[in-house]
C-alpha cells in the first residue's frame, strides 16, 4: 500500500490533506461504472478521488480544471485523440503527473511508444483489478518520492543561496584595503574551506599612528563558526578601542566570550599593536600559531609565545604579551593552521619547514606577493586533495623605521 497517514499526501511540495486525483481516459463506456464499483471503498475512505473522460480532448480538459491530479490512466485507442497523444501533451500542463497506459495484451509496439513518451508503466485489457490497484499504488508511491526528492532540491537550493549570501556578508566585513606607507606594508586574504569560515583577520588603525593587527581561528567550520567568528571580531575590535595592551585586550574579550557560550566553542587569536614608525610589534597571543618573521636574507625565526589559551574556554584567564622589532626589510607572517596543517593526498601535513622553505631561495618583495607564494605553496602540496581547513595570513613588510 502507499504510506499515508490521515489519508495525507505530498503534492508540490505541502502537505495536503485531500485524496488522491487519479484521471481515468477511457472511451468504453461501462469502463467508469466498472472503476467507481471497485474502486469505492478506497474512495469512501479518501484515499482516492477517480474523474473520468472520453479521450484525450477531455483529459486535457479535466487536467486544467481540476488542479493537483497525480495520475493518469489511460486507453492507447480512442477517437478524438488517443492515448499516445495525450502522453505528449500532458508535460505542458503536469510535468510531474505519472500516467498508466492500458493497452491491448501483446501491442508492445504502443507499449514501447507510450514508455518512450514518458509513461510510467502500463497494463493490458481485459483489466485485472488486483493487477491495476497495485500498479496504482506502485505509481503513486513514486510520485510522491519523486516530488519529495524535488521538494529537498528546492531546499539544497534555498540553502546553497543563503549560504552564498552569508559568505559575501562574511567577506565584506573583512578589510579589503591596508596601509601602505614609506614605513610599512600590509596586505590579508583568507580562502574558507567551506561556504563560510571560522578563520578571520582584521587591521585597523589605533591612536598615535598605530596599527592593530589580528587573526584568529574558530574551533568550528560553517555557519556556527561563521557567526562566533564574526561575534569574537566585534569584541576585539570593540575591546582594542577602549584597552591598550594587547594582553588586556585578549583578557577582555575571553571573559565576554566565555558568558555566554553554550556551543562549547573557541576561537585561538593572535592580537598585536605595530608602530610603524619604529618597528615594534607588541602582542600576546591566545593559543594560535606562532607568527614568522622572515629576514630579507630569506631566513626567519618564530616568535616567541605568552603562554596564552584559547578564548573562550576558561573565565578570568590573564594573557601574556611580549614585543619584537622588526628591521626594515623584516617580514611579520600571521597565519592560521589550514596553512601548515594542509594535507596531501598521502596524509602528510605542510608543516613548518615548508612554510620557512617558500622564502628561503626567494625573500618576499612585497606583502601580497608574499601571502600569494603561501597559497601557491599550499595549494601545489596539497593537490586535489580538497582542502580542509580555511587559509588565512596577514603580512606586514617594515619598509624603514
Amino acid at each position: 500500500m502507499v504510506k499515508r497517514d490521515t489519508a495525507s499526501a505530498v503534492f508540490g511540495g505541502e502537505m495536503t490533506q485531500t485524496p488522491y486525483k487519479i484521471l481515468v481516459v477511457d472511451d468504453e463506456p461501462d469502463l467508469e461504472h466498472l472503476m467507481r464499483q471497485r474502486m469505492r471503498r478506497d474512495v469512501r475512505s479518501g484515499l482516492y478521488t477517480l474523474y473520468f473522460a472520453q479521450n484525450g480532448v477531455e483529459a486535457l480538459e479535466r487536467l486544467n480544471e481540476v488542479p493537483d491530479i497525480g495520475m493518469v490512466l489511460s486507453d492507447i485507442n480512442m477517437p478524438r485523440m488517443d492515448g499516445l497523444t495525450l502522453l505528449a501533451q500532458i508535460p505542458n500542463i503536469a510535468p510531474d503527473i505519472r500516467a498508466v497506459v492500458v493497452s491491448a495484451y501483446g501491442d508492445m509496439k504502443n507499449i514501447r511508444t507510450a514508455m518512450n513518451r514518458g509513461a510510467f508503466d502500463f497494463i493490458t485489457k481485459p483489466i485485472d483489478f488486483q493487477d491495476l490497484r497495485v500498479t496504482i499504488e506502485r505509481t503513486l508511491k513514486n510520485m510522491e518520492e519523486w516530488r519529495e526528492a524535488l521538494e529537498s532540491r528546492d531546499k539544497l537550493v534555498r540553502l546553497q543561496n543563503e549560504l552564498n549570501v552569508a559568505s559575501k556578508m562574511q567577506q565584506s566585513i573583512l578589510p579589503t584595503e591596508f596601509p601602505d606607507s614609506d614605513h610599512c606594508e600590509i596586505y590579508a586574504n583568507m580562502e574558507p574551506a567551506r561556504e563560510v569560515g571560522g578563520d578571520f583577520f582584521d587591521v585597523f588603525g589605533l591612536p598615535g599612528g598605530k596599527i592593530a593587527l589580528a587573526i584568529a581561528d574558530v574551533s568550528d567550520k560553517g555557519v556556527p563558526a561563521a557567526l562566533f567568528m564574526m561575534s569574537s571580531r566585534t569584541l576585539l575590535k570593540g575591546s582594542a578601542i577602549g584597552a591598550v595592551e594587547p594582553g588586556a585586550v585578549l583578557k577582555e574579550v575571553n571573559d565576554l566570550l566565555t558568558e555566554e557560550n553554550e556551543a562549547a566553542m573557541f576561537v585561538t587569536t593572535f592580537y598585536a599593536v605595530y608602530n610603524p614608525q619604529t618597528g615594534q610589534v607588541d602582542y600576546s597571543n591566545g593559543g594560535h600559531n606562532p607568527p614568522l618573521v622572515v629576514h630579507p636574507d630569506g631566513s626567519s625565526t618564530l616568535l616567541p609565545g605568552t603562554d596564552g589559551l584559547a578564548l573562550g574556554v576558561f573565565p578570568g584567564v590573564n594573557f601574556g604579551q611580549s614585543a619584537v622589532m622588526l628591521s626594515p626589510g623584516d617580514l611579520l607572517l600571521l597565519y592560521t593552521d589550514g596553512v601548515t596543517e594542509a594535507m596531501n593526498a598521502d596524509g602528510e601535513e605542510f608543516g613548518m619547514d615548508r612554510l620557512q622553505a617558500v622564502f628561503s631561495d626567494a625573500p618576499p618583495v612585497s606583502t601580497e606577493a608574499a601571502n600569494k607564494a603561501v597559497f601557491k605553496a599550499v595549494h601545489e602540496f596539497a593537490g586535489e586533495t580538497p582542502q580542509s581547513d580555511d587559509i588565512t595570513c596577514v603580512t606586514v613588510l617594515q619598509r624603514q623605521a
